[in-house]
C-alpha cells in the first residue's frame, strides 16, 4: 500500500469511528427522551411512599401541628413539582404505624395520618386527588392530577375488631401490610424472631378472609415466610407485596422474597413491587455499610463520645468523608425487575420505592420522585417494549387491584 492509499484508508477510518460515535450519541439521546415521554405517557403508581409519617415526624421536632403542604421543598424524597416532572401519578401514601404503637394508640395514629392526606388533597384539590379505584385514578390522570391512594402499613390498628376493617376501607384505605417490625395480633413479622404465631394467628385468618371481602389489598411485605404461605392458602383475591425486593440479591434477608415464593404468588395472580433501598437490593453492599457503622461507633466510644454529642460531629464529618456510604444504582432496580420476569413473567412486577421510608440508601439514578424516567430508560436500553414497561409502571397492579375488587363483589 503506498503512503497516499494509507493516508486515505487512515482518514476513511477515522471518519467511520467519528460517524459512529456521532451516531450513538443522538441514538443515546433520543433514548433518554423516549423514556421520559413514556414516563408521563403511561400512569406510574408506586406501592409505597411514606410522605405522611415524614411530615408527622417533622411536625413533632418542630413542635408544629402542620408543617405545610408538600408542593415544593428539598426536604425528603416526594413532593408534587419532583412527582410531575418523573411522572409520578399515583404514590400510595403510607398510613405508617410504628411497632410501638401497638398498644392501643394504633387506630389513632391511623386516623391522624388519613385525615393528614385528606388534608392535602383538600388544600390543593388543582393538584391533587383521592385515588380511591383504578377508574378514579385513570379519570384523575386525564385531569393532569396526581392521585393519593393510601395504603396502611401494619395491621395494627384494625384493634381486634373486624369491623375495622370495613372502617378503613370506608376512610379510603386499599391494601393493609399485616405487620410491620414486630409479630401484631394479627400475624408473625420478618423482622421478629419471636414467632408468636409461627404465620398468622387465628384472628389473621379472619383478618384476610374480610379483607378478600371488603375490598383491600393483602400486603405480605413485612410477614414472616410461614404467614406468605398461610395467607397464600386462604385467601380468595390475588396479593400484593407492596415494596419488597427478590431474596436472591439478599441472601438470609427474610424481609425480601425467595424465588419460591415469588414464583407462588404469581399463581395466585400477585405482584412484586420492587423496594428501592440499597439494603433490600444488593445483601453485599449492606453488609459493608453496616460494618463502616460499627467501625464508627468503635470510634465514637473510643474517643467517649455519644453519636448526637456536638463534640462528635467533626468526628463524624471526616469519617464519613473518608468511608463514604456505598449504593445500588438504577441499573440494580432493573436487574430485580427483570428477575421477577424471568421467574414469573412480566404481569407480576411493579415498583414499590420506599421514598421517605429508606432514609439516605437510595440507589444512584433513583434518589427521589423525580427520576422515574432514569429506570424506564433502563428497562428500554435492555429491550423492554412498551407494553412491558407499562405492565411494571401500572397496568399489573390495576390487575390485581380490579380482580380484588371483582372478589369483593362477589363474596
Amino acid at each position: 500500500m503506498n503512503n497516499l492509499s494509507k493516508v486515505a484508508f487512515l482518514a476513511f477510518i477515522a471518519f467511520f469511528f467519528s460517524f459512529s460515535k456521532a451516531s450513538a450519541q443522538p441514538s443515546e439521546a433520543r433514548l433518554h427522551k423516549k423514556a421520559d415521554k413514556l414516563a408521563h405517557k403511561f400512569i406510574i403508581t408506586d406501592g409505597h411512599v411514606d410522605l405522611p409519617y415524614r411530615l408527622k415526624v417533622q411536625n413533632f421536632r418542630l413542635e408544629r401541628e402542620y408543617i405545610g403542604i408538600p408542593i415544593e421543598t428539598d426536604k425528603g424524597d416526594f413532593d408534587y413539582v419532583r412527582a410531575k416532572k418523573g411522572g409520578l401519578d399515583a404514590p400510595f401514601m403510607s398510613i405508617y404505624i410504628p411497632s410501638s404503637y401497638q398498644d392501643g394508640r394504633a387506630k389513632l395514629l391511623a386516623d391522624s395520618l388519613i385525615e393528614m392526606v385528606q388534608g392535602i388533597i383538600q388544600a390543593y384539590p388543582d393538584k391533587f386527588a383521592p385515588g380511591r379505584s383504578p377508574a378514579e385514578i385513570n379519570a384523575n390522570f386525564k385531569k393532569g392530577l396526581v392521585s393519593l391512594p393510601m395504603g396502611m402499613e401494619n395491621g395494627a390498628p384494625i384493634e381486634g375488631d373486624l369491623k375495622n376493617v370495613q372502617y378503613f376501607f370506608d376512610r379510603g384505605i386499599r391494601y393493609i401490610t399485616l405487620t410491620h417490625a414486630k409479630d401484631n395480633h394479627i400475624c408473625d413479622s420478618s423482622y421478629d424472631t419471636t414467632h408468636t404465631w409461627n404465620g398468622l394467628s387465628p384472628f389473621g385468618r379472619e383478618v384476610v378472609q374480610e379483607m378478600n371481602k371488603v375490598g383491600i389489598m393483602v400486603d405480605v411485605s413485612h410477614v414472616s415466610d410461614s404467614t406468605f404461605w398461610q395467607v397464600m392458602e386462604i385467601t380468595a383475591a390475588p396479593c400484593i407485596a407492596s415494596h419488597s425486593s427478590c431474596r436472591k440479591y439478599t441472601p438470609g434477608f427474610e424481609r425480601n422474597m425467595n424465588d419460591e415464593m415469588i414464583r407462588r404468588m404469581a399463581q395466585n395472580g400477585g405482584v412484586i413491587q420492587i423496594n428501592f433501598g440499597t439494603d433490600f437490593l444488593d445483601g453485599a453492599l449492606s453488609a459493608q455499610n453496616d460494618h463502616k457503622r460499627e467501625e464508627l461507633r468503635a470510634l465514637l466510644a473510643k474517643e467517649g463520645l455519644e453519636y448526637d454529642s456536638p463534640d462528635a460531629a467533626p468526628l463524624i464529618e471526616q469519617f464519613r468523608k473518608d468511608n463514604p456510604t456505598l449504593f445500588a444504582d438504577v441499573q440494580l432496580v432493573a436487574d430485580h425487575i427483570g428477575h421477577v420476569v424471568e421467574l414469573a413473567g412480566i404481569d407480576h412486577v411493579g415498583l414499590g420505592s420506599d421514598f421517605d421510608g429508606v432514609g439516605d440508601s437510595l440507589p444512584t439514578g433513583l434518589k427521589d420522585v423525580s427520576q422515574y424516567p432514569n429506570l424506564v430508560y433502563e428497562l428500554l436500553r435492555r429491550g423492554y417494549s412498551e407494553e412491558d414497561i407499562a405492565k411494571v409502571c401500572y397496568k399489573n397492579v390495576w390487575r390485581v387491584w380490579q380482580e380484588v375488587e371483582q372478589v369483593a363483589e362477589k363474596m
